[in-house]
């Protein structure tokens, strides 16, 4: 006869005990199926009928399903008019324009490859990227011709596309642009048939009538993206049909109030799986006009949320410190505001805070959310779903995908609620590095018969399911034989009034082998003096332990960034290195 005590401790036990972030979602939620259809057939049957929604928002130039659809399959059968086929890498060197998305479309509608770069690469980098990648036909900015011209020519490539900014912009805005940013580039000669204008290029694309039907599978590489390059050589990332679909599915997921004709504003760049797949691919198959931002410029920025009155925005946390030093925000609306969303650095728990206070003041209903996750998933693996979006955490693992903390020194599973180094499991991880099996088989390792994203990154999960993200692994900084890491001390130093911005890094030390040193960034009105670095340091030992209280602090105007506009704390140690090296 089973006892009443025993019954209710088994009507009432915590389901997934092992895996408890599997409580937030629903049965249905559990049960998704990732698509095995093409990237641009998923995004194409998405849409469905709906053709007269807009897609594309340029400058306010507004481009339907039905102009973009247009618009890919000329740009698929130009590239065919040329012999891109099958599995034929496309480098893509644009920002945020409507251009770099027809172009990265029509090379999976083909079955191409699409190599995203970012423009501001060196002409060392792209040099590296295209013959890494053998790479045949390049679409690239115009204004980047003569940086680049040199080193093209030691390439495979054999066409090169120039494009420019101004051909989607209205034609008012065209003419503003020619007459002051487009006088002075300098172009190819007409002679050059290594060169071809957009316009030039679409015309073959219209005469093109052969018929052709490119046969893609979910496991073909799809696209390739590239690692910020901070440590040593940046590695091209391979993504599948199948890894970037599911991040779409994913993120519908945990953007479950947004509704068609919604408007994001993506600002993130597109050459980052981030900006790409959750900016992009994912409000394109949610049928939500997604408004392009080549590049940050304040005013535009706040024209696009009075005017526009955007639902989502997606950003870095650079991006929510330069909205709110910006006066114009002061008395501007947000209610209409579904989601906010932070990823691609770490978000402090102060900055955290201060954002939310600066959405409720401005009328939204919402606080802010964030993601975390690599290149190497393509973007977010854990976000914070509704009832997760504790202060400090990176939320849940997203739908389908399972968190595990290892021992990197046991190589063995840590129990809940234990730190170690967060490893992913789930549909969304890449197929592995181009040419490079070596450090592939370093990152991707097989437990229990699944494979598993090592991502160097120390954290715990709690009890309720809800991760937190605590240091890089090689960030850490050992002080007489204590772990200190960077981002607990950064987090209290931009909790004082004083500070705008932190970076920590350890420097050497005679008999502590290695000690923290701050850079900041002062608020306006603050100056550095005695009393204000005591008072840093006494607010350090109140909230660290003594080891982690900063031996030096540097007052900078601001901070290094790499590529990808986060912190470049790489460079402050070479900095230092170099400081070193002359003082012996």
């Amino acid at each position: 006869m089973i006892k009443i005590k025993d019954l209710i401790t088994k009507l009432f036990k915590p389901k997934h005990k092992n895996e408890p972030w599997l409580n937030y979602y629903s049965r249905k939620e559990r049960s998704i199926k990732f698509t095995t259809k093409s990237i641009y057939h998923y995004m194409k049957d998405s849409v469905g009928d709906d053709k007269d929604y807009i897609a594309l928002n340029y400058f306010n130039n507004r481009i339907s399903y039905n102009e973009f659809f247009d618009n890919i399959d000329t740009c698929a059968r130009a590239l065919r008019s040329f012999g891109v086929k099958e599995k034929d890498v496309v480098t893509i060197c644009l920002p945020n324009m409507p251009e770099a998305i027809y172009v990265f479309y029509a090379c999976n509608k083909i079955g191409a490859i699409a190599d995203m770069v970012h423009p501001l690469s060196s002409p060392e980098q792209i040099k590296f990227y295209l013959n890494e990648n053998k790479s045949r036909f390049l679409f690239l900015i115009d204004f980047n011709y003569d940086k680049f011209k040199d080193v093209i020519s030691k390439t495979l490539v054999y066409k090169t596309i120039l494009v420019s900014p101004k051909i989607s912009m209205p034609l008012s805005l065209s003419i503003g642009y020619t007459l002051t940013r487009s006088i002075g580039i300098k172009r190819p000669k007409l002679s050059d048939s290594d060169y071809m204008s957009w316009k030039d290029f679409m015309i073959k694309g219209v005469a093109y009538n052969k018929e052709f039907e490119a046969d893609v599978k979910k496991d073909d590489i799809a696209l390739i993206l590239h690692s910020g390059g901070t440590t040593g050589t940046p590695k091209g990332i391979m993504i599948s049909n199948y890894s970037f679909n599911a991040l779409a599915q994913q993120s519908g997921v945990n953007v479950i109030d947004v509704r068609p004709k919604d408007k994001i504003v993506t600002i993130l760049p597109i050459f980052h799986g981030f900006g790409l797949g959750v900016c992009v691919h994912t409000p394109l198959c949610l049928k939500v006009e997604t408004i392009l931002m080549p590049e940050y410029d304040g005013n535009r920025f706040f024209k696009i949320w009075k005017n526009d009155k955007p639902h989502v925005i997606l950003g870095v946390p650079t991006l929510w410190e330069g909205m709110m030093s910006n006066k114009k925000f002061d008395k501007l609306d947000m209610s209409q505001l579904k989601y906010i969303i932070s990823g691609g650095d770490y978000l402090s728990v102060s900055a955290e805070t201060k954002i939310n206070e600066f959405l409720h003041k401005h009328g939204a209903h919402i606080n802010i959310c964030k993601g975390y996750g690599m290149t190497e998933s393509v973007a977010a693996t854990c976000y914070t779903f509704p009832g997760t979006n504790e202060p400090g955490s990176i939320g849940i693992p997203m739908v389908g995908n399972t968190y595990k903390i290892w021992d990197p020194e046991k190589d063995e599973e840590k129990a809940i609620g234990e730190e170690g180094e967060i490893i992913v499991n789930g549909p969304t991880l890449m197929s592995g590095y181009l040419n490079n099996p070596k450090d592939t088989k370093n990152i991707l390792k097989k437990h229990n018969g699944k494979i598993w994203l090592h991502t160097g990154d120390i954290g715990y999960i709690a009890a309720n399911g809800i991760v937190y993200y605590t240091q890089r692994l090689k960030r850490m900084i050992v002080v007489s034989g204590f772990n200190v890491y960077p981002s607990m001390i950064e987090s209290v130093l931009e909790s004082h009034r004083s500070i705008k911005k932190a970076c920590v890094i350890g420097i050497p030390h005679p008999y502590k082998m290695h000690v923290p040193k701050a850079f900041i960034v002062l608020n306006e009105g603050y100056k550095f003096n005695n009393s204000l670095e005591k008072e840093l340091k006494e607010l350090c030992k109140k909230e660290l332990a003594v080891f982690s209280v900063p031996k030096e602090f540097e007052v900078r105007n601001e901070l290094p960034k790499t590529l990808y506009n986060k912190v470049n704390y790489k460079e402050l140690e070479k900095e230092e290195e170099k400081k070193k090296v002359k003082q012996n």
